[in-house]
C-alpha cells in the first residue's frame, strides 16, 4: 500500500488551515475603573451576541485577568463591532 497522495492531502489541509487561523482576528477587552459589570455585560450581549452566561464569564474574566478575548472572526466582521464597544466608552481592540 503506498500512502504519498494521502499525506500530500494532509499537509495540504493543513496548510490551508494555517492559512485560515492566521486570518482570524479577536477583539480584546480590557478592564477599567469606569464601567459597570451590568453595563459590560449588558454591551456584550448587545454588541457581540453573546448570550448571558457568555456575557457574564467574560466580564469576570476582563475584571480578575484585566483582559479578554470576547469575540474571533475576520477583521472585516469584527471592525463595527469593537467600533460599537468603543462609542460605548468600553477599551477594547482587535489583534
Amino acid at each position: 500500500m503506498k500512502f504519498v497522495g494521502s499525506v500530500e492531502i494532509e499537509e495540504e489541509v493543513d496548510l490551508q488551515l494555517d492559512e485560515l487561523i492566521k486570518d482570524m482576528k479577536e477583539i480584546v477587552l480590557f478592564d477599567d475603573d469606569y464601567n459597570t459589570f451590568d453595563f459590560v455585560i449588558q454591551s456584550l450581549i448587545e454588541v457581540c451576541k453573546h448570550n448571558v452566561i457568555q456575557a457574564e464569564q467574560c466580564t469576570f474574566i476582563v475584571h480578575y485577568n484585566g483582559k479578554c478575548a470576547v469575540k474571533r472572526g475576520e477583521y472585516e466582521k469584527l471592525k463595527p463591532m469593537c467600533t460599537a464597544l468603543l462609542d460605548r466608552g468600553l477599551t477594547a481592540e482587535i489583534q
